[in-house]
């Protein structure tokens, strides 16, 4: 690895941790004029701020907010990688593949998307489907991209059903994926109900998913 190429990581890594969307986008693009390396990019520079920003989160000292925030800046740095890692076909090693998403008939994405900053911050490779998701298409994705994981978030108890036909769903397709569920009335009583996990919150999701799929740390 090169000086200039740890020049970048490091402002990549400050551009995330300062939520600086635009700065994240600019330093990409010269890093990208430069040769860097984008797989390095994303795992030295940008993965790591991002874990901080969610270690500083466990710890009280920052909000939601910031690492939705985080995120922001980290995606529109991918967004100019992207390119370049698919035209070398190139992988970024990540510990495991997630399909993360609200389920049909919710519009809620606040603890999803919190959720997802986070499994992303842990290193696995996060497909977000967003919200109002139906079964089917959490389905197609995870058996498009070989998850590992598929996540539903519900946040109100009538969209509760809505898991149980994604359980559903999974265990007719015949794919070998973990199925987690959480969300403001869900609890583990009811995910055993289904055939699911419950994670609690976001941090508990992580640690679960690295449960699941037998990744130490």
């Amino acid at each position: 690895m090169s000086v200039k190429s740890e020049e970048f990581f490091i402002q990549l890594e400050n551009s995330v941790r300062n939520f600086d969307v635009d700065a994240a986008t600019e330093v990409a693009q010269r890093a990208l004029e430069a040769g860097v390396d984008p797989v390095e990019a994303i795992e030295k520079g940008l993965s790591k701020a991002l874990k901080q920003v969610g270690q500083r989160f466990e710890r009280g000292e920052l909000f939601i907010v910031h690492l939705i925030s985080a995120a922001e800046a980290m995606k529109a740095a991918i967004s100019v990688f992207e390119p370049k890692i698919l035209e070398g076909k190139m992988k970024r090693k990540a510990l495991g593949r997630i399909v993360i998403g609200t389920v049909k008939g919710d519009i809620h994405d606040i603890g999803k998307n919190l959720v997802s900053v986070m499994l992303t911050a842990g290193g696995f490779e996060v497909y977000d489907l967003g919200k109002d998701v139906p079964a089917a298409s959490f389905i197609e994705k995870a058996r498009e991209v070989g998850a590992d994981v598929i996540g539903a978030s519900a946040l109100l108890t009538t969209s509760m059903p809505a898991q149980k036909e994604l359980a559903d769903a999974i265990s007719e397709s015949g794919l070998k994926t973990e199925y987690i569920v959480g969300g403001a009335p869900v609890n583990e009583g009811w995910a055993r109900e289904i055939n699911a996990h419950y994670a609690a919150d976001a941090t508990s999701a992580v640690g679960l998913v690295k449960r699941l799929i037998g990744v130490e740390g």
